[in-house]
């Protein structure tokens, strides 16, 4: 009997497992007794959780794609179409997830704080910087996917739709997301390379750009007009809204910076501080009739850790300090206290990327489930996935021959394929503003899905032949 006891001791954790399988059996029978139904009280906060705690670990589940070279955000997409389908296989567990008012705010919010992340990795400097052959390159990566999308694939492949819906096509392929061709990069140690900087800058160009077609062709589909007249006033407006925000957040942001931090120089305001930017940018771009995502960009490129040089984590720097005592006080000494003052303000970026793992996945694994795979049994969507594919590659590929002599101009193309996270945007506002189809969204999704998974590979090949 003892060495019995000692044994289940010994494996405690084994005794849990019975346990937690009748707590997620007797959760799962409460779910199914109301047949998926909201109406049984699942839209309370405790089954928001529910709900909240399957995305997110859904979506940590799927980053075991990064293992093979693929970037996470493929994984989530991915994880979010297996989720949303299962419908189709008699299990209805976890469609209330779609229409969860709580999960479809903070997949929003999630887009939000996305852009906003987006916009302070994009510094102004660097796109001075990298010179005339990025901006060709970016200009040619819009415009050449952008005409081809809207004129020629979309109303070839399917005919008959409004041109706002063309319009819509072509700046989703106008699209690129650099955070998937910047890891590849980095993984060869190539981000120095000339390549590397024509197609970094180039994405930064290529998101301002891209934000403006989607300000442009989001009011047209609000309004319901292409008249001339209308397309200018709204990019002017995009464009005085962009360079506004810039000029009144390098006046602003430090003045308010230094006031806050008179009342508190903590992590705590400084995260409520550069929160608040981004959120009240997203708030007035809504209000002249920009997508919000328009103005959390905006919020994220005018702001800069310069501006909130007067908050610092004490914790960090007294951590520190008590670290270098007793060391002799030479120069290099001086010179590493100083380092030491500088990472106790701790970057804007680091601040924001808890909240950015929190709500990030949940559009993504939302967005995947909103794709019906129903509708891929269609061979004429499944001809239009793979005719647009052909095209958003060609598109970028063609961006590639501005980048000059003296560079790899496949690499500079490849690297601009990807649509990633930013496609994904232009569609989800599409069907919002119901534009796209459900037909064509997860057409869509599909070759944003092709895009992703396409580039890696192909520019990992390309940088281990190169010298």
């Amino acid at each position: 009997m003892n060495s019995l006891v000692s044994r289940l001791l010994k494996n405690w954790e084994m005794l849990l497992l019975p346990i937690l399988a009748v707590l997620a059996f007797q959760v799962m029978t409460n779910v199914f007794a109301s047949d998926g139904s909201e109406s049984a009280g699942h839209s309370d906060a405790a089954t928001t959780f529910l709900w909240l705690a399957i995305v997110l670990i859904a979506a940590k589940l799927s980053s075991f794609v990064e293992k093979f070279g693929q970037p996470a955000v493929l994984g989530e997409l991915v994880i979010g179409v297996i989720l949303g389908n299962l419908v189709l296989l008699g299990l209805n567990f976890f469609e209330p997830i779609k229409t969860n008012p709580h999960i479809i705010f903070l997949s929003e919010l999630g887009v939000v704080i996305l852009l906003f992340q987006i916009g302070l990795e994009s510094q102004i400097d660097e796109m001075k910087k990298v010179g005339m052959r990025a901006l060709l390159v970016a200009i040619i990566g819009v415009v050449a996917p952008f005409v081809s999308g809207t004129y020629l694939i979309g109303p070839w492949l399917f005919p008959g739709l409004e041109t706002t819906t063309y319009i819509f096509i072509g700046a989703t392929l106008a699209a690129t997301s650099v955070g998937i061709t910047a890891r590849v990069f980095r993984d060869f140690k190539k981000l120095q390379t000339k390549e590397a900087r024509i197609v970094l800058g180039a994405a930064v160009i290529d998101d301002v750009l891209g934000l403006i077609i989607l300000a442009v062709v989001s009011a047209m589909a609000t309004a319901g007009s292409v008249e001339l007249g209308e397309i200018g006033i709204i990019v002017i407006k995009a464009f005085a809204f962009l360079a506004g925000a810039i000029l009144l957040g390098q006046l602003l942001a430090a003045r308010l910076g230094k006031l806050f931090a008179k009342v508190n120089a903590g992590v705590g305001m400084k995260f409520t501080l550069v929160i608040c930017f981004g959120l009240l940018l997203a708030y007035f771009a809504q209000q002249i009739e920009l997508a919000p995502i328009v103005g959390a960009f905006a919020a994220g490129l005018m702001l800069d850790s310069v501006h909130f040089r007067y908050f610092k984590d004490p914790k960090i720097v007294a951590e520190l300090r008590e670290h270098m005592k007793g060391y002799e006080q030479t120069e290099a000494n001086q010179h590493l206290l100083k380092k030491i003052e500088k990472h106790g303000r701790r970057h804007i970026e680091d601040l924001i990327e808890p909240i950015g793992h929190f709500l990030v996945p949940i559009f993504f694994v939302a967005t995947g489930m909103s794709v019906n795979l129903e509708s891929l049994f269609d061979v004429k969507i499944v001809l239009l996935a793979l005719g647009i594919t052909a095209v958003a590659i060609i598109g970028k590929m063609v961006s590639g021959l501005a980048a000059g002599k003296g560079v790899n101009r496949m690499i500079v193309g490849i690297g601009m394929v990807p649509r990633g996270e930013v496609g994904l945007i232009f569609i989800s506002i599409g069907r919002g503003l119901g534009v796209i189809s459900e037909e064509l969204f997860s057409a869509l999704v599909v070759v944003i899905i092709l895009t992703t998974l396409i580039t890696p590979p192909v520019l990992a090949v390309l940088l281990r032949r190169q010298k």
